[in-house]
């Protein structure tokens, strides 16, 4: 049972870092056992929505208010440290509260031995609520559950007395993560708490999350870990938090019918528009046919029924031009589509043609590499034909970027060759590279189109708002120059795709998106993931081919 009271809430907050609103008066309410995942593009505040409710990151106005008798326990993706800190006091300063109330039992258990008659009543008392709320997050068994979790992140040989600054950053975070689990806080937030795990690390978390019994706060974007433990997604927009219950299935049923609204809201906007602008039409002509006033006999009724005429004719386009106005000065959302590929733009077709000619083709050997990229060992030949499917898996830095780039002709060898025209797209782990020029202007340039025709195009996409079309790419989030990359993908597809870790960086809803948009497209795919819900769902459509590379060696899983 979670501790009572709990009280964990924002009201009207807004954190402002130099001149940028990262949160713009938002309000929430967190329950006793609500698991809620966060998600949202790069750089759009997930992270810094936990440490507002963390209590580490000042407000710029509103309100932080919490309660939590069972305490919380953060684990963020770059945790930071005391300078000089050992991994045992960074543990420790993890655990500043049980630390504290570890210390607060013994200082009370040392004064019994000396307290007068008078005190001992008052002390026993008060040592027996220490112990019962120490007991009741777990705090006699902590550091045998620490030494547990450490083992099952891969953590369990690290020399504690070892400067927690030597750690990589994969390692920190796992330390981190570690100990927030075990330390049976009432409130748990998680930052990507399944990035570089293996399976059995993954497995060991999920078990710990089933056994929790407080509230769970998770920034992830790992699909087939929020379809599990969300109850409520908060995707954040713009700086403001929009909630959405039922789970991962409820997040995206609903962000289907915002789409569906949005287009209605549009389509009754333009039919608006539309009928105001006929009617002024329609009634301008009217209004020219109209004889003007001109002297008749019987008393000028002749001139006054033309005067009449005209009088209404032209009251009825003051009005349709006066709602013309008001729609025009508050549009409607405009609408956008589902990701999908624009075929043949420049008119090849390699994509579609005959499947039993190999798009590319690498022989086995040994790949030795220029510029220092370590050697690839293929042991078979590789043929990827028009319609491929194929998945590369393995630890992280043990090649599979490489094999990518061996694919796609960036790295010279005499063991592969490739169909004439071979059009590649990449949709890259790290975007190294930053285009010049605005957003739209990088756009049109990688897809060779004019920048009239370019802006509608990325406009419909709905990547970017009108706003940011005009940025600088050099402006951008890593985020949001993974949207322009996949903006060109999707828009210049060519005959081979490679998707490298697609789904990092992207909002679920677009990795949804993304998929259901790739079984549409007739050239070659091949993809490198660790995501789990990809693989699932490429291996239930089946693939041709998938390998498996480990430390340079690329071997052939299925």
């Amino acid at each position: 049972m979670s501790r009572q009271p709990f009280t964990a809430s924002l009201r009207e907050l807004t954190v402002c870092f130099a001149d940028r609103t990262v949160l713009d008066r938002v309000d929430l309410v967190i329950g006793p056992q609500d698991r809620i995942a966060v998600i949202g593009d790069n750089g759009s505040g997930k992270s810094t929505l936990l440490s507002v409710l963390a209590g580490t990151v000042p407000l710029s106005s509103g309100e932080r208010e919490t309660d939590l008798p069972g305490g919380l326990a953060i684990a963020e993706q770059h945790p930071v440290f005391p300078a000089d800190a050992t991994v045992d006091q960074a543990i420790d300063h993890l655990l500043t509260d049980m630390r504290e109330r570890e210390r607060r039992i013994t200082e009370v258990t040392e004064t019994l031995t000396s307290a007068s008659a008078t005190d001992l009543a008052q002390l026993l008392e008060l040592l027996a609520r220490l112990t019962d709320q120490f007991e009741s997050r777990g705090g006699f068994t902590l550091d045998h559950r620490l030494d547990v979790g450490l083992h099952q992140l891969g953590l369990g040989a690290l020399d504690r007395s070892r400067p927690v600054a030597e750690l990589s950053g994969g390692e920190r975070a796992r330390l981190a993560l570690a100990t927030a689990l075990c330390s049976g806080a009432d409130l748990l937030l998680l930052d990507e708490p399944t990035n570089d795990l293996d399976d059995e690390a993954v497995h060991w978390l999920e078990r710990q999350l089933d056994a929790h019994r407080g509230a769970l706060i998770v920034v992830s974007h790992d699909r087939a870990f929020l379809d599990r433990f969300a109850r409520d997604i908060i995707e954040i927009r713009d700086g403001r938090l929009h909630r959405y219950g039922d789970g991962y299935p409820g997040y995206l049923r609903a962000r289907e019918a915002e789409r569906l609204r949005v287009r209605r809201e549009y389509d009754r906007w333009r039919a608006e528009l539309s009928r105001a602008e006929k009617l002024v039409a329609s009634n301008a002509v009217i209004s020219s046919a109209i004889p003007r006033g001109q002297d008749k006999p019987g008393f000028g009724h002749g001139a006054f029924r033309a005067r009449s005429a005209d009088h209404g004719v032209t009251g009825r386009i003051r009005q349709a031009k006066a709602r013309i106005d008001q729609l025009q000065t508050a549009p409607a959302e405009v609408p956008t589509d589902r990701l999908s590929f624009t075929p043949d733009m420049d008119g090849s077709d390699v994509a579609s043609a005959d499947t039993s000619t190999p798009l590319v083709t690498v022989l086995p050997g040994r790949l030795n590499l220029p510029g220092g990229v370590p050697p690839l060992d293929l042991g078979t030949t590789l043929e990827l034909s028009p319609g491929d499917r194929w998945l590369v898996t393995g630890p992280n830095g043990a090649g599979k970027s490489t094999l990518l780039r061996v694919l796609a002709g960036e790295l010279d060898t005499c063991l592969r060759s490739a169909s004439a025209g071979l059009r590649v797209s990449w949709l890259r782990q790290s975007v190294s590279s930053v285009p010049q020029g605005t957003v739209i202007e990088a756009f049109a340039h990688a897809t060779r189109m004019y920048l009239e025709d370019a802006e509608p195009r990325l406009g419909k996409l709905g990547l970017f708002s009108p706003a940011d079309l005009v940025r600088r790419v050099s402006e951008l989030s890593v985020g949001q120059r993974r949207r322009l990359e996949l903006a060109v993908a999707v828009t210049a597809p060519g005959d081979l795709l490679l998707l490298d870790e697609p789904t990092n960086h992207l909002t679920p809803d677009l990795v949804e998106q993304l998929e259901a948009a790739l079984t549409d497209f007739p050239g070659a795919v091949v993809t490198v993931t660790h995501d789990r819900r990809w693989l699932e769902n490429s291996r239930a459509q089946g693939v041709q081919r998938e390998l498996h590379v480990t430390a340079g060696k690329v071997g052939v899983a299925r």
